[in-house]
């Protein structure tokens, strides 16, 4: 995924959770679509960053021979920018890019 063409923002900003349930019906659904969807989302950023630092790792590795790397730090600060993975869930959920389903309501529905 690429999170640097999302636009969702950088700091926490207040959201009425009436108008953000409109499209389920119910604020609870509502929560647990965006929670899920941040825990993938933070799945994904974390084994991005772990791929890229996995090569900065050695095995030989001590407390006292570890030495700063400054492209691992850059890494490093790149991922601290980026806006958290709610933020980012919170986004695609307001813009219709989450797909979600409800198997109780859709047994009914039958």
């Amino acid at each position: 995924m690429e999170f640097r063409k999302v636009n969702a923002p950088s700091t926490t900003i207040s959201r009425d959770m009436n108008t953000l349930s409109e499209n389920t019906g119910n604020v609870y659904e509502t929560v647990k679509i965006i929670a899920k969807r941040s825990n993938q989302i933070s799945a994904e950023i974390k084994s991005e960053l772990d791929k890229k630092l996995v090569e900065f790792s050695s095995m030989n590795e001590n407390i006292e021979e570890v030495f700063e790397n400054r492209e691992q730090i850059e890494i490093s600060r790149y991922y601290e920018k980026l806006p958290k993975a709610v933020l980012i869930a919170t986004q695609e959920f307001i813009e219709d890019k989450i797909y979600y389903r409800n198997p109780i309501k859709d047994s009914k529905l039958k």
